[in-house]
């Protein structure tokens, strides 16, 4: 897609100046990540979190997720545990994120926190973020940047094709690496995985030594990725599919299905890693075409393949056409 909007920015000096500019000035820009495109705002400010609620349309019982450069930034917010000690030296910087108790004293503002006690916090890896998170003095809150409930973006061409020229500052740190949301991890109380990523709940429980399974049927939302639809490129998604229609498009994943124009592969080479980077990017291609409705044959329910299949099923949610077992 051709951005004629101008309003996307290489990460040189100067332009990452601007940026930090903008989030002195309470404005929300999009950054990279690892994981997704992001709106951030500095998560100190009511008016910058009142903002990215405004542009996402996103409930405000829908808390956001506060990104910190490092652990001695983000003490002064939270109260440490063991368990996220473990996982931190680990696993940070990276794709997780943690909800934690928010400490008192904390300055996040409420609307970023949606009123709770607890918080979630992340620690991203892609250089871009953190070479704008040592120029700020304050954590930002950054959603992925995409509108509730719709694709989230893995490129500053989506954030743009999301929000045209509402978004006036798009740092391009190019493709997203991992290109699906971080895994959130519950550690308030016995832990739990919220959303499932490429961190998967086995990795967190050999680091834990204990056993971590992700959580089902949770009705209190304390984190982003717990709605019932998330994810959805806005057309009916069919999971599981074995049988499939000339007019529909088809998402495969293996070697064992050819290409032809109806067609879309995660990856021809049967890679889950490669599937979830794809997957947003197809959707999203399929989304901007005529299609009317998608068919996804059987992904493997394991290890990225839970996230996969997670996004997938949220996505699918509004039309109620699981194949599911």
């Amino acid at each position: 897609m051709k951005n004629i909007y101008s309003n996307i920015y290489k990460p040189n000096l100067a332009n990452l100046k601007k940026a930090k500019k903008n989030i002195e000035n309470n404005n929300v820009i999009s950054i990279p990540t690892e994981t997704v495109y992001g709106l951030a705002g500095n998560a100190y400010s009511d008016e910058s979190a009142k903002k990215i609620f405004k542009l996402k349309k996103r409930p405000n019982y829908n808390p956001l997720i506060v990104h910190f450069k490092n652990l001695k930034d983000a003490k002064k917010d939270i109260i440490l545990t063991e368990n996220f000690i473990k996982l931190y030296k680990v696993f940070c910087p990276g794709p997780i994120t943690f909800i934690l108790k928010k400490n008192p004293r904390s300055k996040i503002s409420s609307f970023v926190t949606a009123g709770k006690k607890t918080v979630a916090i992340r620690f991203p890896k892609h250089k871009v973020a953190r070479k704008l998170l040592d120029l700020l003095n304050t954590p930002l809150a950054a959603p992925s940047a995409n509108i509730s409930s719709k694709l989230s973006p893995t490129s500053a061409d989506d954030v743009v094709d999301e929000f045209k020229n509402k978004i006036k500052f798009v740092l391009d740190g190019g493709k997203c690496k991992i290109g699906i949301e971080s895994t959130i991890v519950d550690l308030t109380h016995k832990p739990k995985v919220l959303r499932p990523g490429i961190i998967t709940p086995k990795k967190i429980s050999k680091i834990l030594n204990l056993k971590v399974k992700i959580a089902s049927n949770e009705k209190k939302i304390k984190s982003p990725g717990q709605l019932k639809l998330h994810y959805s490129p806005g057309i009916p998604i069919k999971m599981n599919a074995k049988k499939f229609s000339k007019n529909e498009a088809i998402i495969v994943f293996g070697k064992k299905f050819r290409i032809n124009k109806n067609q879309f592969n995660l990856s021809k080479n049967g890679n889950l890693i490669e599937a979830a980077n794809n997957l947003y990017k197809i959707m999203r291609k399929i989304k901007n075409s005529s299609f009317k409705s998608i068919a996804i044959s059987k992904i493997p329910n394991i290890g990225i393949g839970l996230a996969i299949n997670d996004r997938l099923k949220k996505a699918s949610n509004k039309w109620i056409v699981f194949l599911l077992k």
